[in-house]
């Protein structure tokens, strides 16, 4: 099985071509319009949601078959034909040409697949199981729409400007000491719309103000250090080793 490397595209004013006018290539369509890509369908048929987001001038559509060519200039390609014989010459054209693809239910003939999407407020949570079972994955998003885990979502604001001002004052900070700072007092605040209050409080205990349980080296989290955990709990890291950790956005 192919192990795919999970990514999140910037698509804004890119070129997407979709082939096909279903009812599954309807779907692609509307989350590639959240995205703010350049979209192009071509389809000798297409479902009324398709032909009025034409209409609307959402996107730009073709009513014909697919021809070899006009994959031309295109960032990224939806293969939503039903039609293995048509997904294969867009594949190899896709190939030639280096674009990324993905033909819906066929991943031989992929470059990329969609994974199943939870999205809360900014915060987006994507779910592949490698082609294995889109039926999972869609188990798995259902179950954790309704996370309480999600709740954090509503702490982005905060977060997001916590950071920034780490960015600006260029200061180290180790990637574990933001979990051990975002207690559920923080959450709770954040919700409760005192979210300048939560700031302050994030800020102390990442700039080290407020060092109680956490290590006094901001910039690298200790063995036997920082104790503080989200549930309100304690436990030490006491004998274990510090593990690399991968900032993310």
């Amino acid at each position: 099985m192919t192990n795919f490397y999970p990514i999140f595209l910037n698509l804004e004013g890119r070129r997407a071509v979709i082939i096909g006018g279903g009812l599954i290539a309807e779907g692609k369509i509307l989350k590639l319009l959240d995205s703010g890509a350049k979209i192009i369908v071509i389809s000798p048929d297409a479902t009324q949601g398709i032909r009025d987001a034409a209409d609307r001038g959402d996107i730009e559509f073709h009513l014909r078959k697919y021809e070899a060519g006009d994959l031309e200039g295109a960032f990224l390609v939806i293969a939503a034909t039903n039609d293995r014989v048509v997904n294969q010459e867009i594949f190899e054209e896709a190939e030639s040409l280096g674009i990324l693809l993905n033909a819906v239910d066929d991943p031989p003939r992929c470059s990329f697949i969609a994974p199943a999407i939870v999205e809360r407020g900014p915060v987006t949570l994507a779910i592949s199981t490698g082609g294995a079972s889109p039926a999972l994955a869609r188990k798995l998003r259902e179950t954790l729409a309704d996370s309480p885990a999600l709740d954090w979502a509503d702490a982005t604001g905060v977060l997001s400007r916590a950071r920034q001002i780490i960015k600006e004052k260029q200061v180290a900070v180790d990637p574990q000491r933001w979990q051990c700072c975002m207690p559920d007092k923080l959450l709770e605040m954040a919700q409760s719309g005192r979210e300048d209050e939560a700031l302050e409080m994030l800020m102390d205990g990442l700039l080290g103000k407020d060092s109680s349980g956490r290590c006094s080296n901001i910039g690298e989290c200790v063995s036997g250090g920082c104790q503080t955990r989200n549930q309100g709990s304690t436990s030490s890291s006491q004998g274990r080793g510090r593990v690399p950790q991968t900032a993310g956005d």
